[in-house]
C-alpha cells in the first residue's frame, strides 16, 4: 500500500468560481457542522422544508448522498483558497481517525487497502491519521491524511516546506535529522519538549512559552472532532470520507471566531 500522505490543496482555483459550486458549497457547509446521526433529518426536515429558495434545484437527501463524490476536487481547490498564511509561529500535531466502531474493526471491508491499525493514548484505533498545522491565529496552514500506522514524523517536510520561522511539536516529533532537514531546507526551526531518557538541552524563554501554548493546535483538533464532526464511523465510500473531512476542515475555516495565541504581552528576554 502507498503510505505517502495525502496533502491539501491544488494548483488551479478555477473550478472553484461558479455560483452552482457557491451553492453547492454553502449547503454541505451548512450541513457539516451537525451530528452525523442528525444529518438525513436535518436535511429533510430542515433543509428540504425552509431552504428551498436558497438552493435553486435542491435534490432528494439520497441523490444529495450520490453527488457528494464530485465536490471533491472542487472543495479540496476551495481548501486551499481557505488556509492562513505562516506568521513565523506555527503548530504541528497529529489525531486519530477511526473508521469503524470497535467491535467491528476486524469485520470491516469498506477501507481495507487504505486504512492501518494504530495506537493512542486510549488504545488501538483502524483509520487514518490527520496531521494538521496551523499558525498562531489559529488558521490551518496544511493538512495532511496517511494511514493510521504511519509515524507523526514522516509527513512533516512535506507538510511544512513553505513555512519559516519556529514549528511547536510535542515529544513524538523530537528527532535531530528532522530537526537539521527543516533548518536546511527552509530555516525553519523545531521546538519540542526533550524526552525523559534524552540529555536535557536548556530552552529559552520564547521556547518555554511556546511550548505551553501548544494547547492552541489540540483545541483545534478537538473543534474539528466536535463540532464539525470530522470523524464518525458511518461512511458510505472512502470519496464521502474525503468530502467530509475538506468539507470540516472548511467549515472551520469559515468560523468566525478562532482560537489564537495572545502575544499582547512581550516575552521577557533572559538574564546575562
Amino acid at each position: 500500500m502507498d503510505t505517502r500522505p495525502i496533502h491539501g490543496g491544488a494548483s488551479s482555483a478555477s473550478a472553484c468560481r461558479s455560483p452552482l459550486f457557491e451553492r453547492d458549497y454553502d449547503l454541505v457547509d451548512l450541513v457539516s457542522p451537525v451530528p452525523v446521526s442528525h444529518v438525513q433529518g436535518f436535511y429533510q426536515q430542515h433543509v428540504c422544508r425552509h431552504l428551498r429558495g436558497a438552493f435553486p434545484g435542491l435534490v432528494s437527501y439520497g441523490r444529495f448522498v450520490e453527488l457528494m463524490p464530485s465536490a471533491l476536487i472542487p472543495f479540496g481547490v476551495y481548501l486551499r483558497q481557505c488556509q492562513g498564511s505562516c506568521t513565523g509561529i506555527s503548530f504541528i500535531d497529529s489525531t486519530p481517525l477511526a473508521v469503524c466502531a470497535a467491535a467491528h474493526q476486524h469485520q470491516h471491508r469498506l477501507f481495507a487497502g487504505l486504512a492501518q491499525w494504530g495506537k493512542r493514548s486510549t488504545g488501538w484505533f483502524f483509520g487514518f491519521k490527520l496531521h494538521l498545522v496551523c499558525n498562531d491565529q489559529g488558521q490551518v496552514l496544511n493538512w495532511g491524511l496517511t494511514p493510521g500506522n504511519v509515524d507523526d514524523r514522516r509527513p512533516v517536510v512535506g507538510l511544512v516546506r513553505d513555512l519559516f520561522g519556529t514549528l511547536v511539536a510535542d515529544r513524538g516529533y523530537l528527532s535531530r535529522p528532522l530537526g537539521h532537514q527543516l533548518q536546511t531546507q527552509g530555516d525553519l526551526r523545531l521546538s519540542t519538549k526533550p524526552r525523559s531518557n534524552i540529555k536535557k538541552q536548556p530552552l529559552s524563554r520564547a521556547d518555554q512559552h511556546l511550548l505551553h501554548k501548544r494547547t492552541l493546535i489540540e483545541t483545534i483538533i478537538g473543534q474539528l472532532k466536535n463540532i464539525a464532526q470530522i470523524e464518525h464511523t458511518r461512511h458510505r465510500s472512502p470519496i464521502n470520507f474525503m468530502v467530509h473531512l475538506i468539507s470540516g476542515l472548511i467549515a472551520y475555516a469559515h468560523q468566525p471566531k478562532k482560537p489564537t495565541l495572545k502575544t499582547n504581552r512581550p516575552i521577557q528576554p533572559e538574564a546575562g
